[in-house]
């Protein structure tokens, strides 16, 4: 019997750990019955009534009739008004987009064979030539300091932009465009970032949410052939104004207006509508020809149907109409990107404005929640990368030009630090950033993941260009040529700010949409309460009370044996990374079902909560992006301190987020039991070593191949310009006169050459036969470039009142 209770418990917890509830609930005691009838030998009452029992319980769990009747009914009954409630706008932005990979982090049991297999499209011959020539030729005609003087671009430069096809990047080459795809789009971006985020933005804008992507996903066959080939060439230049004082994620309280009427265009009567508008923060608004307006459609006369309140509707609206201003510029921290507010009263646009006309009537606000659900993956994580490697380029040639104690500041542990977690945040962001974009290419929307993305690579910007400025110090606080970090510090709130306030993402967006779309089960629930739907609830629930069992066993198992139970299809180290990313899964996955279920439709408004649930489940993503790079690069030895460096960061974030919603969980006996289920020896993964951040900082300083793999995006303006490029030439100098340092360093310290300068040192050797002439010659060139290299920027009286405005 107790050979029969232990295959029981072996069988019944294998299936329960592969998620196989319902055959665990009837498998383990029909088992146990099956050997306690074996043992006694014959079928007595005991094994009756524990069959009947069993058969009844099969019957009443598996039959949906029976199920319905005697326990979801009266569950759904229960259940309704814990359930949070959707507004229309909520449910449509669950809605949009698509789930991937968010979905199997949700899961508690991630596929990693499946990620591993998940291959990202290089770029077509075309979009790495246009890459590598036109994206180079824009970055080395736009001057930073000629952007900042003229406050904006130059314009040769928007010339440039129009005629090489960068108004049309995301535009099908039949309408005229460059049809390039989404990895293609984030790859010039970030190069683009990397120069100048004035031009970034510029270029970023027409590819992302506006007329274009609208017109291409919902516009009728008539709109797209007469605006996307204006589009393409640059002959329109678009903006789309949605937000307002009064409104701006929450698309509920827009205060534009549009009236369906009858006036005169073009000398002819015409169906249209008549709007009002007032909108502010919207990029190129101030030289747009073409507006895209959110509004709030109504049809008071009846005219194009019986509905008066028609919704949130889109409209075209050409900047030269009656009514229309636009011109005025904010100010946005100093960085010259066009932005400004617009302004309409009572501008008339005939019904074909409208994109999409009459059939996409209300249906903006899904229009737009379904285009950003992509749009947020790709433009301002490119940014955010962009800016990052940048910065750990820069760093890694100033820090060892200048010198202190003499010795380059990159020896010294401080600045190490600094330069490895540069180091470490450049390789994993690009992963993602390529992971991304990558899914997109292939026709995914992950609307919760662009908003991680959006959201946490714009924070970890913030992160790493103040590492950078750090490390510069008063190198990277006075402006002007020089300046390399300057433009990515002041441009740091804006990307935070843009398209989905981090605050709002974090706290609300991210785990509030990720837990009813993300989830197995959890939309279908809400979705058959409102509908009053017995059959889809009981299908639903049936399955969430069956994952939340399989999970609760996982997790416990998983957390008990350190991740060593986890399925390992990965090999080496990648696969021991993926153990711990499915212990973390499957913590997350509980957890996430505790807040829910103890908290209900109030776990809304528990917004701390919520971020940190949105926090786990950002860095469960960063970690599966770090997997897939190792995984599909061949695990290379050059790359294992970044994958380490990777895992530790982020499974150790996961930990402290999950950690942290139970200490804050108001259920205390629940958090106390669920802790000691997961974490049962506190937190398992440690933050990287002195050592491992090390060997970071040393092969992102002196490996040439390693650091420009972590910087393949950067683009290196000529040495003429200043800033990056002279830094970069520099550095090259200084490795070159390295050895011959190094030998007179060594003269010195055995008492062959006198101590002194640098210069009176190499006269000394030059004397004695130590070097040649032109070896004297060169460390002169090296010491006298060093420098001017770490000197900064000054200004006379005059030009400084000028840089001032004044």
């Amino acid at each position: 019997m107790t050979l029969t209770l232990i295959i029981a418990a072996l069988v019944g917890g294998c299936l329960l750990f592969r998620g196989h509830a319902w055959l665990s609930l009837v498998s383990t005691p029909a088992l146990v019955i099956a050997g306690w009838t074996a043992t006694q030998g014959d079928f007595a009452a005991p094994q009756i009534v524990s069959t009947g029992a069993l058969v009844l319980v099969g019957l009443i769990t598996s039959v949906p009739k029976l199920r319905r009747w005697i326990l979801t009914g009266p569950a759904m009954t229960l259940v309704a008004p814990l359930l949070p409630r959707m507004s229309q706008t909520e449910r449509v932005a669950l809605e949009a987009g698509s789930v991937w990979w968010d979905g199997e982090l949700f899961s508690g049991n991630p596929d990693w064979a499946k990620l591993a297999a998940f291959e990202i499209q290089p770029l077509s011959p075309e979009e790495e030539s246009f890459l590598e020539q036109e994206v180079e030729t824009l970055c080395h005609m736009t001057d930073s300091s000629q952007v900042d003087d003229l406050g904006d671009l130059p314009p040769e430069t928007w010339a440039y932009l129009k005629a090489n096809g960068f108004m049309g990047l995301i535009i099908p080459k039949e309408h005229g465009g460059l049809g390039f795809s989404a990895q293609a789009i984030s790859e010039i971006i970030t190069r683009c970032s990397s120069h100048n985020v004035t031009l970034a933005i510029t270029v970023m804008l027409p590819a992302s949410l506006g007329p274009a992507e609208l017109l291409l996903h919902y516009g009728t066959q008539e709109q797209k052939e007469h605006w996307l080939p204006r589009l393409a060439r640059g002959d329109e230049i678009p903006a789309f104004a949605l937000t307002e004082p009064l409104a701006g994620s929450d698309a509920a309280s827009l205060t534009s207006r549009g009236v369906i009427c009858h006036e005169e265009w073009k000398g002819k009567r015409a169906l249209g509508v008549r709007l009002t508008w007032n909108k502010r923060y919207i990029t190129l608004a101030p030289v747009a020809t073409l507006l895209g307006i959110a509004f709030q459609l109504e049809d008071p006369d009846g005219l194009i149907g019986d509905e008066v309140h028609r919704g949130i509707t889109l409209a075209l609206v050409p900047t030269d109409l009656p009514g229309v201003k636009i011109g005025d510029r904010h100010d946005p921290l100093g960085v010259k990107f066009i932005n400004g507010p617009t302004t309409g009263e009572e501008v008339f646009v005939p019904l074909n404005m409208i994109i999409g006309e009459t059939e996409q009537v209300g249906n903006g606000w899904r229009m737009l929640m379904d285009c950003l659900s992509a749009g947020r993956s790709i433009s301002l994580p490119g940014l955010a990368t962009g800016a990052t490697q940048t910065t750990l380029r820069t760093v890694t040639s100033y820090g060892l030009l200048r010198e202190q104690f003499g010795m380059p500041i990159v020896r010294f542990e401080g600045v190490e630090e600094k330069i490895s977690k540069l180091a470490g945040h450049a390789w994993w962001m690009d992963a993602a950033r390529q992971l991304t974009a990558g899914a997109v290419a292939s026709g995914e929307k992950p609307a919760v993941l662009s908003a991680i993305m959006k959201a946490y690579t714009t924070e970890y910007m913030r992160i790493t260009v103040n590492q950078g400025m750090d490390v510069l110090a008063g190198a990277a606080i006075c402006r002007g040529p020089r300046n390399v970090l300057a433009g990515f510090y002041q441009s740091i709130p804006i990307g935070i700010t843009v398209e989905g306030a981090n605050i709002l993402t974090r706290t609300m967006i991210i785990f509030g949409q990720g837990a009813l779309r993300c989830h197995p089960h959890a939309f279908d629930e809400v979705d058959a309460v409102e509908k009053n739907d017995a059959a889809l609830f009981d299908r639903a629930f049936s399955g969430h009370v069956g994952h939340v069992v399989s999970t609760g066993f996982r997790a416990a198992l998983l957390g008990w044996s350190a991740g060593l139970l986890a399925s390992n299809p990965l090999p080496g180290r990648t696969g021991r990374a993926a153990r711990q990313a499915t212990r973390l899964s499957a913590a997350f996955a509980l957890v996430s079902e505790a807040a829910m279920i103890t908290l209900g439709a109030n776990l809304k408004r528990k917004e701390r909560l919520t971020a940190r649930l949105a926090d786990a489940l950002a860095h469960l993503y960063f970690a599966s992006a770090a997997i897939h790079r190792d995984a599909t690069r061949g695990q290379r030895s050059e790359e294992a301190p970044f994958f380490e460096w990777a895992m530790r960061t982020h499974l150790g974030a996961v930990e402290d987020a999950i950690l942290g919603v139970l200490e804050n969980l108001e259920s205390r006996w629940l958090a106390r039991s669920l802790r000691l289920l997961m974490f049962p020896l506190g937190r398992q993964t440690s933050p990287p070593s002195d050592a491992l951040e090390q060997q970071l900082a040393l092969l992102a300083i002196s490996d040439e191949s390693v650091r420009n793999d972590l910087t393949h995006s950067v683009h290196l303006p000529k040495p003429e310009r200043g800033g990056l490029g002279a830094l970069e030439q520099g550095r090259e100098v200084v490795l070159k006169v390295r050895p011959l340092r190094k030998r007179l360093n060594t003269a010195v310290h055995s008492g062959e050459l006198p101590r002194g300068s640098e210069a009176q040192v190499t006269e000394a050797a030059l004397e004695k036969d130590l070097i040649t002439q032109e070896e004297a010659q060169l460390i002169e060139e090296a010491r006298l470039l060093q420098v001017d290299l770490i000197q900064v920027d000054t200004f006379g009286p005059e030009a400084y009142r000028a840089r001032c405005g004044a």
